[in-house]
């Protein structure tokens, strides 16, 4: 008799993650534009590349904003916009799906139709982490270290 071994599906660290979003979110309130209202953007100069950070939508404990590249991108390059949720209650920021709708899961069967990493989720937070540390090591997000401040 043949017995049939099931591999087991990817699992995501939850500490992992959740460490990974806290780190998103100090580093993304430092390029938040200076108003915090709808439609209130800033412009990043980083090299050659210009970003702009726009907030989307503001309520009680969350702000919505939208990153995109709007210059120094490769000409007929599609370059997405980076869409994220800040949670200040949670003191925490990750990358949302566009449409608020549908969801990025936390991990994806492989292969699938779309073609999505199995850890999908952590791997767009983590590209977010990695380009605000390059803002950072740029000079466009400085580290704020007023001790009234709330992020020391």
């Amino acid at each position: 008799m043949t017995r049939v071994v099931r591999k087991a599906g990817y699992i995501q660290s939850l500490p992992k993650y959740l460490t990974l979003c806290e780190r998103n979110y100090t580093n993304v309130i430092r390029i938040l534009p200076q108003e915090q209202h709808v439609g209130a953007t800033k412009l990043l100069d980083i090299t050659h590349e210009r970003y702009q950070v726009k907030i989307e939508h503001t309520a009680k404990y969350t702000t919505d904003i939208c990153i995109t590249q709007v210059q120094g991108a490769i000409d007929g390059m599609f370059t997405p916009p980076m869409n994220v949720r800040i949670y200040h209650d949670a003191r925490v920021a990750e990358v949302v799906h566009p449409d608020y709708h549908k969801r990025i899961k936390p991990a994806y069967g492989y292969p699938n139709p779309k073609m999505h990493q199995k850890d999908e989720k952590y791997q767009v937070n983590a590209f977010l982490h990695d380009w605000l540390t390059f803002c950072m090591t740029h000079g466009e997000a400085v580290l704020d270290w007023d001790c009234g401040s709330d992020l020391v």
